[in-house]
């Protein structure tokens, strides 16, 4: 999922939402969605620089389908920050869109919910069958042995973007292939007002995706096999730690980004105020703060040592946005179509070039327009060394509990406290009695 800026999931509990699901109508009372027959609502995601980006991306395709079905869609850009609570909200109402995007970590969590249609077999014949899709995406559409609750419709990948003029005026050759090397690298470009890298401190999902890869690559998972919270084991408090020690011990990332939480660290790379950013397909955004793409390179993200692969090598999580239809619709044909139409071939060319995103489409995923040297590097990623986060009811929850903790050790870091072993382990363990118990 393209970084997600986390809601407040805690603050609706499954219960509740699993009580509430099945009351209630489709969509709006006004037939746009539930029982018009002609007329669906869309929820989008925020994938572009801007909600008017989206609209502009987004915009012709759905005139397009209008023109092809008769099914004219009424389409909302949602934010990030408000797209979880909005979804949770519906879920508890019963009064959603009639198709929605959603982040895919959450597949799981919303999937227990109840709101959202199942993907049997016989829906998947309605868009033209699973085994159009990679494997790697459908691994991250809802709970191991349960019918999805999604299905793939934009796929990417973390990967390290650099500053090429910046490293050059450091002396430095090739970008960073282990953390060390990303230390010492950033020792030599953190002067002159300017940082190593950015992070999005206050983003409590984009903290959640770091430190779950840095945790694989301590040998932590943060749940049990059997879908328990372990966020205090030795592997998930040092992920945390080395994490936070970039700006904490290292001093390579400006206090300041203690509080990004809304692509403040994308507008400070563009601008040439930090050398490095982790990130999802944000070429986009680059460009359209006034970046030229020949400016900026793409390698793999680091891992402690050698080269990316599986196991404590795993250097991205499994990353991209799904497609889900609100059970409750009442227009279940046309939001079929919808889905058939959005992940169709052509679409998906369309749309994931837009974003710089990959198609979870096998056909399309294998057209010359995704064969580019950044997109190669991500496709390479999730072939081999991207893990999906754990797919299990609490997810949510984990994003906003551990998500806090890191923003938290961040505030600590930037006011100068220190961040200890035992900082850290104090904060994983409240964060770890605020998830349900089982």
């Amino acid at each position: 999922m393209r970084t997600i800026r986390a809601a407040a999931a805690g603050a609706v509990t499954l219960s509740l939402v699993l009580t509430a699901a099945a009351c209630g109508g489709g969509s709006s009372a006004d037939g746009s969605g539930s029982g018009g027959g002609k007329t669906l609502t869309y929820w989008a995601s925020n994938q572009g620089a801007s909600l008017e980006v989206d609209k502009k991306v987004l915009q012709p395709e759905l005139d397009r389908f209008e023109k092809e079905t008769g099914i004219k869609v009424k389409l909302e850009v949602i934010p990030w920050s408000d797209l979880l609570n909005r979804i949770l909200t519906a879920a508890t109402s019963g009064q959603g869109p009639d198709v929605l995007n959603i982040g895919n970590t959450w597949s799981a969590s919303l999937q227990s919910t109840g709101a959202l249609l199942p993907w049997n077999a016989e829906n998947f014949a309605a868009i033209g069958g699973k085994d159009r899709f990679v494997d790697s995406a459908l691994g991250s559409t809802g709970a191991t042995g349960q019918d999805p609750a999604a299905v793939p419709l934009y796929s990417m990948a973390y990967a390290l973007y650099y500053n090429k003029k910046m490293f050059k005026d450091a002396g430095i050759a090739k970008p960073p292939a282990t953390w060390d090397e990303l230390i010492a690298d950033g020792k030599k470009l953190s002067k002159g007002g300017r940082s190593a890298i950015g992070v999005e401190g206050g983003s409590l999902a984009n903290n959640i995706h770091q430190v779950f890869v840095m945790g694989k690559q301590h040998g932590a998972d943060f749940f049990t096999p059997d879908g328990k919270a372990d966020f205090t084991s030795d592997g998930a408090v040092a992920a945390v730690k080395q994490y936070v020690d970039l700006m904490a011990a290292h001093k390579i990332v400006a206090p300041g980004n203690a509080e990004y939480a809304q692509n403040q660290s994308l507008a400070d790379f563009a601008k040439d105020r930090t050398a490095m950013v982790l990130w999802q397909t944000p070429g986009t955004t680059f460009q359209a703060q006034g970046m030229s793409p020949d400016a900026w390179g793409v390698a793999p993200a680091p891992v402690p040592s050698g080269t990316p692969g599986q196991g404590t090598q795993i250097n991205s999580m499994v990353a991209g946005i799904n497609l889900a239809v609100f059970k409750n619709t009442g227009n279940k044909d046309g939001a079929l179509k919808f889905v058939k139409f959005m992940t169709g071939d052509q679409e998906q060319k369309t749309l994931n070039s837009a974003y710089g995103s990959i198609p979870p489409v096998k056909a399309a995923q294998q057209d010359p327009a995704f064969d580019n040297p950044t997109v190669t590097v991500l496709k390479q990623t999730l072939a081999t060394s991207a893990a999906a986060l754990p797919q299990v009811p609490e997810e949510s929850q984990f994003e906003t509990v551990v998500g806090t903790a890191v923003k938290e050790l961040f505030a600590d870091a930037a006011a100068g406290r220190p961040v200890t072993t035992e900082s850290v382990r104090a904060k994983l363990d409240k964060a770890q009695q605020q998830m349900p118990k089982k």
